[in-house]
């Protein structure tokens, strides 16, 4: 992996960890990752991190399903529930794939550049 794409991928793996939203599971393949890099066992962690990604992206269609599910209210409340349900119908509208929580936009900008990381 170039330099460039190395650059970007951590500094988005960085935001992917402090983010709220990121999944423990995520967190823990990205350090992984980043403990990896230049290592021996960077081409297995990086292998490792993305599907850990493209498993916990949340597509919109999920996000609008979840968010206006019984369970979505009890994780965001009814009131926040029914507003992330309208932003993710919004969203999807303007033509997103994904959730854009800031894990989900940060896993979407580092899967975006897939071909080039697994290089």
């Amino acid at each position: 992996m170039d330099k460039e794409v190395l650059s970007f991928a951590v500094e988005k793996t960085h935001e992917l960890m402090n983010a709220a939203s990121c999944s423990k599971e995520a967190k823990a393949a990205a350090q992984t990752w980043l403990d990896a890099v230049g290592t021996e066992n960077e081409a297995a962690a990086t292998t490792t991190y993305i599907a850990e990604l493209e498993a916990d992206i949340m597509p919109v269609d999920g996000l609008i399903g979840f968010a206006e599910s019984d369970m979505g209210a009890q994780v965001f409340g009814a009131d926040k529930a029914k507003e992330v349900a309208a932003h993710a119908k919004g969203i999807k509208a303007a033509g997103a794939k994904y959730c854009d929580c800031p894990a989900c936009a940060a896993a979407e900008a580092i899967l975006g550049k897939k071909d080039d990381i697994l290089k």
